[in-house]
């Protein structure tokens, strides 16, 4: 045993840089919550009673046609009180203010305009306590005959806002190369020179050279370092990418084979960086006698995105809200007794026909967690089931932070 210490201290300086540069490009879970949804609201369309606006069109279309969604969510009386108390309290849980494909291309006088009206009733939500928890906008790309346009539109914004909130978020769209990721994030560093306060940005995963280069390597990986810890999210654009592949406007989806492709390219190049994932939208909405159709596939969708490991999507309606948020209770409350009862059997060190690691514990308290993030589930009931006590499940899941 006179040769453990020499022998592990060469291993320690054999393996200092790969040690630094695993803790450097892999922090972990990002801090705090992540929304379930982001919606995307055209910027001419937001105004200081907007969030109010869309949390009272989604909860009136459940109350007008009660029968119908009931029957969508089969009958779940429990799941349907949480939806509605979630549209009474908290409609929104992230809010995109659109300047790009949503927004159109009015003139430059028209554009500036808006970016002022809508940074300053964001100011006024905030002020107000309205404002949904994640804020943000969406520029045009930094395409060179749009990137003008989008920091210009970026800096009015701000200006008119006059801060940059917790959790406001810029996102980059169309994005085709890791130089216009590390552009992004000079922009961030020269508005903070001039705002102050601390930027950050995602990026929308629309084009197949964001997933591959011209010399074949996989860019999101090295998207996340050129980011310079700014990037907080890769979001997934269903038709942007789609229609880039060639798919005929009939099979785009979210749930075509290379939309699955480009996700689980994002979902790799993502572990442990502690940028998150979002899928992307689904057209097709629910509204006149497509109600029931729209409120069916996207209650799909949402489940199917959940399963994957993509806790976050967009929506583009208010009357997506309710199925966005019975699709991810559901999804949390399904799973919650068997995850707790398995976390229960894990720390007591109990025997059972399952044999989990710490690594399957990790996910089973992620899981928890994220069903009390959002709502699904409530703090007394995870301790009563779990016998843990959320500071303990935020640990295991490796957490660094409790909160918003």
């Amino acid at each position: 045993m006179d040769l453990l210490g020499p022998l592990t201290a060469e291993l320690d300086e054999l393996l200092a840089d790969a040690d630094a540069a695993l803790a450097q490009h892999y922090p972990g879970e990002r801090a705090g919550r992540q929304p379930v949804h982001t919606f995307y609201l055209p910027a001419d369309r937001f105004h200081e009673r907007a969030v109010h606006d869309l949390g009272r069109e989604a909860a009136q279309v459940v109350r007008e046609h009660a029968e119908e969604f009931r029957a969508v969510i089969d009958g779940d009386e429990d799941l349907a009180d949480r939806v509605r108390a979630k549209l009474d309290r908290e409609p929104i849980e992230d809010l995109r203010i659109d300047f790009e494909d949503g927004y159109g291309t009015p003139p430059d006088a028209q554009e500036d305009d808006a970016a002022t009206a809508a940074g300053r009733a964001l100011a006024v939500l905030l002020d107000d306590g309205a404002a949904p928890p994640f804020t943000g906008l969406r520029i045009r790309s930094f395409e060179a005959a749009t990137r003008a346009r989008g920091v210009r539109t970026l800096l009015l914004f701000l200006d008119a806002l006059g801060r940059v909130p917790e959790g406001f978020v810029v996102t980059l769209p169309k994005v085709t190369a890791v130089e216009q990721v590390e552009a992004m994030a000079h922009v961030c560093e020269r508005l903070e020179e001039h705002l102050g306060g601390r930027l950050q940005f995602e990026v929308q995963v629309e084009t197949p050279q964001s997933v591959l280069g011209a010399d074949g390597r996989v860019l999101l990986a090295p998207m996340v370092s050129a980011a310079r810890g700014r990037l907080t999210g890769f979001h997934y654009g269903t038709y942007d990418y789609s229609a880039a592949c060639g798919i005929a406007a009939g099979q785009q989806a979210l749930d075509h084979p290379a939309a699955d492709h480009a996700k689980a390219v994002m979902q790799v190049a993502a572990a442990g960086t502690g940028v998150r994932l979002s899928d992307g939208s689904t057209n097709r909405l629910p509204v006149g006698d497509q109600l029931v159709p729209g409120w069916q596939e996207h209650l799909r969708l949402v489940r199917r995105s959940l399963e994957r490991g993509f806790y976050q999507g967009w929506d583009l309606h208010p009357a997506q809200l309710p199925t966005r948020y019975a699709a991810t209770y559901r999804y949390f409350r399904d799973g919650f007794a068997t995850a707790a009862e398995r976390l229960g059997t894990y720390v007591r060190r109990e025997e059972s026909s399952v044999l989990d690691e710490p690594a399957t514990a990790r996910a089973l308290s992620d899981f928890v967690v994220r069903g009390l993030d959002c709502g699904a589930l409530d703090e007394s009931e995870v301790v009563g089931a779990t016998g843990l006590q959320t500071e303990t499940l935020w640990a295991m899941a490796r957490r660094p932070v409790r909160g918003a």
